[in-house]
């Protein structure tokens, strides 16, 4: 078995994304492709790449390059993200629905971001979920705001400077009735 099939096994809800699909509905990213399609790109990898590995959910960002003539597809990892290239005549969604039948197969919990309704109602048909680009958006900023959470508290934890701050009071307020008792 390959080391690609065994992180696949681990996992046990995938997301994918219609890359362009994401790019062209999120304001940022959207104005981002303006400089360039790779920096949109990299931002909604790094930006996934945060959201794994805060929720555990496996991301795999499929890009449509079906247009490209002689392209034979390509498929990469960044930042432990999956990112898929099509190859020539095949476009993103009928990648994600060959994908998402295999998965579902093997009674994995599968999710595609696309605004794309018409997928949508595909997706469904195969036994996924699907999230909107919106709905996706609002769900990263919500994640967003965990981990900044998780980092302040982390931050407070750090700054301690008595043993007083680090014991649990119940522990303190022991000791000092034993230093009390002697």
């Amino acid at each position: 078995m390959s080391k690609k099939n065994k992180k696949r096994k681990k996992h046990k809800e995938f997301i994918f994304i219609d890359g362009y699909n994401i790019i062209n509905a999120w304001m940022e990213l959207k104005e981002l492709s303006k400089l360039g399609l790779g920096v949109a790109r990299n931002k909604l990898i790094e930006l996934m790449a945060e959201y794994q590995s805060f929720t555990g959910i496996k991301v795999i960002i499929v890009f449509d390059a079906h247009l490209v003539k002689g392209n034979t597809g390509k498929k990469d990892s960044q930042l432990n993200v999956d990112i898929v290239y099509t190859k020539e005549d095949e476009t993103a969604d009928s990648y994600i629905e060959r994908s998402i039948s295999k998965l579902v197969k093997n009674q994995k919990l599968v999710r595609v971001a696309t605004s794309d309704w018409a997928e949508q109602q595909i997706i469904l048909g195969r036994g996924a979920t699907r999230i909107s680009a919106r709905e996706l958006e609002i769900e990263l900023s919500r994640v967003k705001n965990k981990i900044t959470k998780k980092k302040e508290t982390l931050e407070v934890n750090n700054t301690r400077e008595t043993i007083e701050d680090i014991i649990d009071m119940d522990v303190v307020k022991k000791l000092q009735n034993l230093s009390r008792d002697m």
